[in-house]
């Protein structure tokens, strides 16, 4: 669930440092391969685009151009390789560059009365969040993504959008900061408090689709 991505425990931790480490391995690879072979970096595509594209749909909160966005994100990392300093892990490094890319395409479509990241709108209710699903209620159980979809679709992008960069992209406090163009201690409460309403809802949304599913 979102709390075990947002707080593993020890076995998760450990687990995603190994994955990291095959991953940078397989970067590496990728880097230094002959041109014209694609194949070490075609692998990194596939394991990493299902959740590249879901990111890109939680922080544009627009799922017809989630598709686009990642493959631009990829296409920004291929030729990108070159300047890759090793600083950070490739993980790390490549969602730097979505959560950029991201942002911008926000900043493009601010004027055009789409979702932004200095939208102001307030917190949605339970019931309002219930109403945005309205077709699923054919199902018997609510799967756990959905409610995760639904909340976060449901949540203020001035809180989802710092939400994301922490838990989802595990930038810093400071990245995410630097990244949005506010204090550090702007970024701490932003995402102090989308975690409080993000947990709230989520378990608001769970008891009633557990109350559906048993009625």
């Amino acid at each position: 669930m979102f709390y075990a991505q947002v707080w593993p425990d020890c076995g998760q931790r450990i687990q995603h440092l190994a994955a990291n480490e095959e991953e940078n391995a397989l970067f590496e690879r990728a880097r230094t391969a002959p041109a014209g072979d694609m194949r070490a970096f075609e692998q990194l595509i596939a394991q990493n685009q299902r959740r590249i594209v879901a990111d890109c749909r939680h922080i544009t909160k627009d799922e017809s151009v989630a598709e686009d966005l990642a493959q631009e994100v990829f296409l920004k990392a291929y030729f990108g390789m070159k300047n890759f300093e090793g600083r950070s892990s490739f993980r790390h490094w490549l969602q730097v560059i979505k959560v950029n890319h991201c942002l911008n395409h926000l900043k493009k479509h601010k004027n055009k009365g789409e979702n932004s990241i200095d939208d102001e709108d307030s917190p949605q209710s339970s019931e309002q969040i219930k109403a945005l699903s309205a077709h699923d209620r054919t199902e018997v159980r609510v799967s756990e993504q959905q409610i995760i979809h639904r909340v976060l679709d449901a949540m203020p992008a001035k809180l989802r959008i710092p939400l994301v960069l922490r838990d989802m992209d595990e930038l810093s406090y400071e990245e995410v900061a630097t990244t949005l163009g506010i204090g550090l201690s702007a970024a701490k409460m932003q995402i102090k408090r989308a975690r409080e309403w993000f947990r709230e809802q989520y378990e608001a949304q769970c008891a009633r689709a557990g109350r559906e599913a048993s009625a």
